[in-house]
């Protein structure tokens, strides 16, 4: 299968170099990374070890391949998606954090777009080299839920290239729990500079169960069934096997980046705001990251 990585950072490189193992894949990253892959290749450390070769470029206008996996942040989906609308797809998957991705790459781009999480750790340690902190999986599925032969395909060839997945007919579900994660994950680490395993002791644990709480009761006003103790249980679990891993936020504020808070605690707050209902965990800590943003990357 021919594969194209939009937004080859730490996860998308991660999961491109793996995907390179079974397909021919091209990375569209940022310089210097995109010119070392292209010259040395893609050295993989960490919990997975070993050095792979996709195709690397910067430029992803009229690209064309079998399938899209769009890893940019959720700020970024919509130019990302203005881009990718210059080439041809048989399908697009994002695997990206926050809510509506999916639906941004469906208005402008004319192939299936699935939904997807990923739970696999990596960071970009520098320009050729990425790290695997952490294995994972891989969950997709059609973004509205249901079967999808597109979806099966797909699956099969991250499965044949070695990358532990799964195909789902609840991606909404899905969703809304990766949502429930993140939002009790990610800022409350970035914050705190602390791993994701802190979340799971005082003085952060009533914290951060309080915005998954928070969240699942906003998914289901939205129609989504998900329990209170389906979106803590997923929260234990991600935040045990993930334990030592710094979150995609913490990441952020580490490197005096934006961050994607507006897409996870900020999505919360305006869906409940549409409801009439109120978040004041999800709002705090959407408040206190936007504040800290200001501060610390306005203009970048």
């Amino acid at each position: 299968m021919d594969i194209v990585v939009f937004g080859a950072g730490s996860l998308g490189s991660l999961v491109g170099g793996l995907l390179a193992r079974a397909h021919d894949v091209t990375l569209v990253a940022r310089e210097p990374h995109a010119s070392v892959v292209a010259e040395d290749g893609l050295q993989i450390a960490g919990a997975l070890e070993e050095t792979t070769h996709p195709a690397a470029r910067t430029d992803g206008i009229d690209l064309e391949a079998d399938l899209v996996v769009v890893t940019v942040k959720s700020s970024a989906t919509e130019e990302a998606a203005k881009t990718l609308a210059t080439g041809a797809f048989g399908a697009a998957l994002s695997l990206q954090n926050g809510m509506s991705n999916e639906e941004t790459l469906a208005e402008h781009l004319s192939c299936p777009v699935l939904a997807g999480t990923a739970t696999y750790g990596a960071i970009l340690e520098k320009p050729g080299v990425v790290t695997c902190t952490g294995l994972g999986e891989i969950v997709l599925g059609a973004r509205d839920g249901g079967p999808s032969s597109v979806a099966d395909r797909v699956g099969e060839a991250f499965s044949r290239a070695g990358l532990e997945t799964a195909v789902s007919s609840s991606m909404p579900h899905r969703l809304w729990e990766k949502l429930a994660v993140n939002a009790a994950i990610n800022p409350v680490t970035a914050l705190a500079d602390t791993p994701n395993g802190a979340v799971l002791e005082t003085p952060l644990r009533d914290l951060s169960r309080a915005a998954a709480r928070e969240t699942a009761r906003i998914a289901r006003v939205n129609g989504v069934s998900l329990a209170n103790r389906q979106a803590l249980a997923a929260l234990e679990s991600v935040a045990t096997t993930t334990a030592t891993n710094t979150s995609s936020m913490r990441q952020d504020v580490r490197a005096g980046r934006r961050t994607e808070i507006d897409a996870i605690n900020g999505y919360v707050c305006d869906r409940a705001a549409a409801c009439g209902l109120a978040v004041p965990t999800n709002q705090t800590l959407a408040a206190l990251v936007r504040a800290w943003e200001r501060e610390n990357v306005d203009g970048r």
